[in-house]
């Protein structure tokens, strides 16, 4: 026997909604909504494969909209098929170098 803590929504940074999923985007935010009020963010994507795709606020406190979609297009959105739904774990590092304290 296994048993393990679930959290939900069952993602934490993005979630990435195929074209013709079962699950719409309205569905899945209104959802979303309950169970994490204010978490994410609804994007609608003009793209062949993907419909939407939910960000964790938190994120976009660290990078714009506009750069998480070009990554996504790079590299993840080639990957996915038709109704499917995929989880992104989107971890953000920030380093700085040459720190001059006056």
């Amino acid at each position: 026997m296994s048993f393990e803590e679930i959290k939900l929504p069952p993602f934490q940074d993005i979630l990435v909604l195929a074209k013709n999923s079962p699950q719409g985007k309205l569905g899945l935010s209104k959802s979303f909504e309950l169970l994490v009020p204010n978490g994410f963010h609804l994007i609608e994507i003009n793209d062949d494969k993907v419909e939407a795709i939910f960000v964790n606020k938190k994120i976009l406190n660290k990078i714009s909209v506009s750069k998480i979609i070009e990554i996504l297009k790079a590299k993840v959105f080639q990957y996915i098929s038709e109704g499917e739904l995929l989880m992104v774990d989107f971890k953000i590092t920030i380093s700085y170098t040459n720190i001059e304290i006056s």
